[in-house]
């Protein structure tokens, strides 16, 4: 893969654009095919070697048309190939067409494949395009295949998920690997489609990395390279105010344990000064777990209001372990015009509240970052999540549009999308990070970033991408507690 689009992600109507680029700047198409075809077959012998049969499933488009290069290079090198194909090969057309006349070996109906132990799948059905759901005869020939525990080698995204949403249409092939080409499409990213696609492998074909660029809508894998340029390095020397002063509001007295999760990994993740703001009934139970961490108590509205008169307050948390009700929503709509991380109940005290947070966001100018979760992001936006037209990604975009907020859409494929409609999905999470306090963990990292001056989307991409390598690093087993031990640096 071209080093410039390794972090891309390109829709598969983007996709469908680009081919048609690369055709109309003179490339041949078939080649593009031929060279996706020979990728298919190289890959399958070199993980598969062992196969006693490669079994090619051909489908009607110019998937299929992969697949009948790839069937041809594996009876080339020697291999026993069987085809089958969805569809009537005859009805082909253009490159798919000429790629099946390749292959000079029989072509049986795909309802007639009985799976042979030994056998080494290849599907090339459907590739990223799929926005239909299957045929009921192709989803009983799915299960039948994954029930039977087979390799299976997928061309460009397993059969039966949507490329765009990574939802299942019916029935999808679990792959052992899936080889795509030029760029990862979403459903490679966005589950439940992610977890189907076993090992991927990107693969360029040949299209000039420029075209890609041009064709692609700015979707992007949660890497460094997103955020690096904001997070240089801090020097050993650097005043504790210059790395920025992060607060963190506490609950009540048996509710302060997330909000000194918060403030612990805001104080690793950078922040030179963390204070957890707490109600005065919560003072003795906070003071007695705090060292590094300061103490100022703040019990109402008024005394926030004095309190933000110093301006170096760098950043704020509110929501961990702070209670539902009216003092959220009042404590937050005071903070829009600073630096603000919103998650948990600060969230879902706005459920009924929702346009009064979101008109105020929109003449606020601070930064603010949304953290939530699936069933709080319905709590706020529950028009955007029940819409099943929407992908993950489409919904994030969506949300940060109308709140005017960096939303952080939390789950194993975390979304990250800003108000300008920049957005990305991370991969780096571990599953063990579903533990508890993982979130409050999150938004601490991301409120030392903000408090270090980084803007919104990249504070919150770097706190994503941070979280999920320190769930790397703590491993198997981790706690809230050794995952803020183990967040890595910054730089």
């Amino acid at each position: 893969m071209h080093s410039s689009l390794r972090d891309m992600l390109i829709t598969p109507a983007e996709m469908a654009a680009i081919d048609l680029a690369a055709a109309q700047s003179g490339i041949d198409s078939f080649l593009l095919m031929r060279s996706a075809g020979l990728a298919v077959a190289a890959a399958t012998l070199r993980l598969f070697p062992q196969g006693q049969r490669y079994v090619v499933l051909c489908g009607p488009g110019n998937n299929g048309g992969d697949g009948y290069v790839a069937a041809s290079a594996l009876a080339e090198s020697g291999a026993n190939v069987a085809v089958f194909s969805f569809g009537n090969p005859a009805a082909l057309s253009g490159d798919a067409a000429r790629a099946r006349q390749l292959w000079d070996g029989t072509i049986d109906p795909l309802a007639s494949l009985v799976p042979h132990r030994g056998d080494v799948i290849v599907d090339a059905l459907f590739g990223a395009g799929l926005a239909r759901d299957l045929p009921e005869q192709m989803v009983d020939t799915i299960e039948r295949i994954n029930a039977q525990g087979l390799p299976i080698v997928a061309v460009d995204l397993p059969s039966g998920v949507d490329g765009r949403t990574g939802q299942i249409r019916g029935a999808a092939f679990a792959a052992s690997h899936t080889i795509t080409f030029m760029a990862r499409k979403p459903g490679h990213l966005l589950l439940p489609g992610r977890s189907l696609c076993g090992t991927l492998e990107v693969f360029d074909i040949g299209i000039p990395a420029r075209i890609v660029q041009a064709g692609g809508g700015g979707l992007r894998l949660n890497t460094p390279a997103l955020w690096s340029d904001q997070a240089s390095r801090l020097d050993a020397s650097t005043h504790k105010f210059r790395r920025g002063h992060l607060v963190v509001f506490s609950g009540g007295a048996q509710a302060t344990g997330a909000a000194r999760l918060s403030a612990a990994a805001g104080l690793a993740a950078g922040a030179g000064l963390v204070t957890v703001a707490s109600p005065k009934s919560a003072l003795d139970i906070n003071a007695a777990q705090l060292t590094a961490v300061m103490l100022r108590a703040i019990d109402d509205r008024q005394e926030l209001e004095h309190w933000l008169q110093d301006t170096r307050l760098g950043a704020f948390v509110l929501g961990p372990g702070f209670g539902v009700g009216d003092r959220a929503c009042e404590f937050a709509l005071e903070l829009c015009d600073r630096a603000l991380v919103l998650d948990a109940d600060g969230i879902t005290s706005f459920q009924e509240h929702r346009s009064e947070l979101f008109e105020r966001l929109a003449v606020a100018t601070g930064r603010v970052v949304m953290t939530p979760h699936e069933g709080e992001f319905a709590r706020l936006f529950p028009e955007i999540a029940h819409d099943e037209k929407l992908s993950k990604m489409e919904k994030a975009q969506a949300a940060a549009r109308i709140s005017h907020a960096t939303i952080v859409y939390k789950g194993a494929d975390t979304v990250i999308a800003g108000a300008d409609g920049t957005v990305a999905v991370n991969a780096n999470a571990p599953p063990s990070l579903a533990t508890a306090g993982s979130g409050d963990v999150l938004a601490g990292i991301i409120g030392a970033h903000l408090a270090q001056g980084m803007p919104a989307f990249e504070a919150a991409a770097a706190g994503v991408w941070r979280h999920g390598a320190a769930g790397t690093r703590a491993g198997p087993g981790l706690t809230a507690e050794t995952l803020v031990a183990s967040i890595p640096p910054l730089g």
